[in-house]
């Protein structure tokens, strides 16, 4: 059961899951990936919704933690994971670009 939990878990935030490598194999099976990949790519949008709302929560357990409870030190943790998130939605934002790129120009 923890698995399962886990799993589900890591699928909800994570979407590495959903792509496969385009820079293995043959001609036509990168294609096919390449392809896969870009039709996956609808979903990008809501995994960055799911981050930004993560990111919001820390923004508030930040301001909490430093004007409310006066400790720096935890805001500063909360700040760090800030910039995580915001990595991570930048890197995100960056791909699902790239990978749309040629449905745009269509």
């Amino acid at each position: 059961m923890v698995a399962s939990l886990r799993s589900t878990l890591y699928r909800y935030l994570f979407y590495g899951w959903l792509f496969g490598d385009a820079r293995a194999g043959s001609d036509l099976e990168r294609a096919l990936v390449l392809r896969h990949n870009r039709a996956n790519a609808r979903w990008l949008p809501l995994y960055m919704r799911r981050w930004l709302a993560i990111g919001v929560l820390l923004t508030l357990l930040e301001f909490l933690s430093e004007r409310m409870l006066e400790q720096p030190l935890l805001a500063a943790g909360f700040a760090v994971a800030q910039v995580l998130v915001v990595a991570f939605l930048l890197v995100t934002a960056v791909g699902w670009a790239f990978l749309r790129r040629d449905r745009l120009r269509r």
